[in-house]
């Protein structure tokens, strides 16, 4: 299994992804909830293919996902990282930043402290140029993270996403930016 180097924040451990993660992945996946804005819920056939999929992106890229642990409260609270998008899109190529938490701990903070050491990462360690993020227009808290992490919406680069057929109620989607600010 592939290993990420292991960050910390404040209050948070970002970690390498352990066996013992599918359950907690394949049940956050299988929440409606957490779906909201995503086409699910998905059955744990495909949280087992993302698990692998994880794994094959950090071992291609030498970057991935990392797990997000609350110390002493959670080992898993959900995922964040920079992956290379699986479909075509107008800002390829790219590095997307994404992050998905357990609905139960939304609204914490966590999803940007987490995204924040990323980004910070990226910059510096992977020397990115750029990082992009996108999302459905409706997803407000993901919205509010991106400009949290100094992302600039880029109308330009808005697409239908290419998963989805065009007339989906999620196949609009919004594309922000940031650039490497010692690029």
């Amino acid at each position: 299994m592939a290993i990420l180097q292991k960050l910390t924040t404040d209050r948070l451990i970002l970690r390498s992804w352990e066996s013992s993660d599918l359950d907690p992945l394949a049940e956050m996946m299988a929440d409606p909830l957490y779906n909201r804005f995503m086409p699910g819920p998905f059955p744990r056939i495909e949280a087992e293919k993302r698990f692998q999929k994880i794994q094959s992106q950090i071992d291609e890229t030498g970057f991935g996902t990392w797990v997000v642990e609350l110390p002493e409260k959670a080992s898993f609270i959900g995922f964040v990282g920079l992956a290379i998008p699986s479909h075509q899109l107008p800002c390829s190529p790219c590095v997307e930043i994404g992050w998905h938490f357990q609905s139960r701990f939304w609204g914490k903070g966590y999803a940007t402290e987490a995204a924040q050491e990323v980004v910070r990462w990226g910059f510096v360690e992977k020397e990115l140029d750029e990082i992009v993020a996108f999302t459905v227009p409706e997803n407000l808290p993901s919205i509010r993270i991106m400009e949290k992490l100094g992302m600039i919406h880029d109308p330009s680069g808005d697409f239908a996403h290419p998963a989805l057929p065009q007339d989906h109620r999620l196949s609009h989607h919004i594309l922000y930016r940031k650039k490497n600010p010692d690029g």
